[in-house]
């Protein structure tokens, strides 16, 4: 979340840059005086309109006002205080810090939350139209029904060739091993069980993957899962699999879940919906400097045809824009 907060600020810490040069009537007025000289407003515009953050903060400017007119109604006050609450609690004392150093205020930060809500409610709307019968079964053919199994998972990759072993003896109680030894306080006390389907969330793919690959009562090797910037070391048991109806319609709801948090979370897909919006609204460049970080939306020319080709960066300024500071 933090990181999150950071990067989004990098455009909005140099809001008022942008700001203020544009409601600037006059470029030859004076930012700062000093003894025989002056820098004014258009020489301070024409250094900063080259700077990829201030190039960020125009097309975040732009993105703001496109969604804000046709979607403002579908975001309420009431959720951007919510994901603000629930920003502040998990920051705690260090809230105020964060936001300082992010080089936003509380004023800032609320309008950020708003606009990545915004563009959060368009992607949904755009991938609500992908839930067509082909998107259902090819959703379908990548599915993998709920499975039942226990886990134990281990701080150090010694311990677990150890644990491995025991659970491999004849004779062995996995369950009992599991509350001996697993650090995973959700499902230990539980024998280690859990169960999921290839559309569950919390769990790690390799998990899935591994499980998913076993027959009823088989044991997995040592499982590495990466988890934030640790590791964590994993004895997978299968204990048993659910029979794949032949019908993808008897996993409707399943599937569009799938769906739609594929979509809603494809960096091309969110890019997209963001170029549809600012090529609806007929954006113009009328600044050469400004021209490439539009061009990822909008063709380079001004008008308000799609532009061919895309990059990286524009995956990284879209999904960016759409994820909240909040979450």
């Amino acid at each position: 979340m933090k990181k999150k907060m950071i990067a989004g600020a990098l455009a909005l810490a140099s809001a008022a840059v942008l700001a203020a040069c544009s409601q600037s009537a006059n470029n030859n007025t004076d930012i700062i005086s000093m003894k025989g000289d002056t820098i004014t407003v258009g020489e301070f515009y024409d250094k900063v309109k080259t700077n990829s953050a201030a190039q960020q903060v125009l097309l975040s400017m732009a993105i703001k006002d496109v969604f804000e007119k046709k979607y403002s109604k579908n975001v309420t006050d009431k959720e951007v205080t919510e994901a603000y609450d629930k920003s502040v609690k998990s920051y705690g004392d260090n809230f105020q810090r964060a936001l300082a150093q992010a080089g936003l205020n509380e004023d800032s930060y609320r309008e950020q939350i708003r606009t990545n809500k915004l563009v959060e409610y368009a992607v949904k709307k755009a991938a609500e139209k992908e839930l067509t019968d082909a998107n259902y079964k090819a959703a379908y053919e990548e599915y993998t029904p709920e499975v039942t199994a226990q886990i134990i998972k281990l701080d150090s990759e010694d311990k677990a060739k150890q644990v491995l072993e025991q659970v491999k003896a004849e004779g062995a109680d996995f369950a009992q091993i599991a509350k001996d030894n697993s650090t995973d306080s959700a499902s230990k006390d539980k024998g280690g069980e859990i169960k999921f389907d290839s559309t569950t969330a919390n769990v790690a793919a390799d998990l899935k993957k591994a499980a998913f690959s076993l027959e009823p009562n088989a044991i997995s090797e040592v499982i590495n899962v990466k988890e934030g910037y640790t590791d964590s070391y994993y004895i997978l048991k299968l204990v048993s699999k659910t029979e794949k109806s032949a019908k993808w319609e008897d996993y409707k709801e399943k599937l569009k879940q799938s769906i739609m948090t594929q979509k809603q979370n494809d960096p091309s897909f969110i890019q997209s919906v963001v170029a549809k919006e600012l090529q609806e609204a007929n954006i113009k460049v009328k600044d050469q400097a400004f021209q490439n970080v539009f061009a990822q939306y909008i063709s380079s020319t001004g008008s308000s045809e799609a532009s061919s080709t895309s990059s990286s960066s524009a995956n990284s300024s879209s999904s960016q824009t759409s994820s909240s500071a909040a979450e």
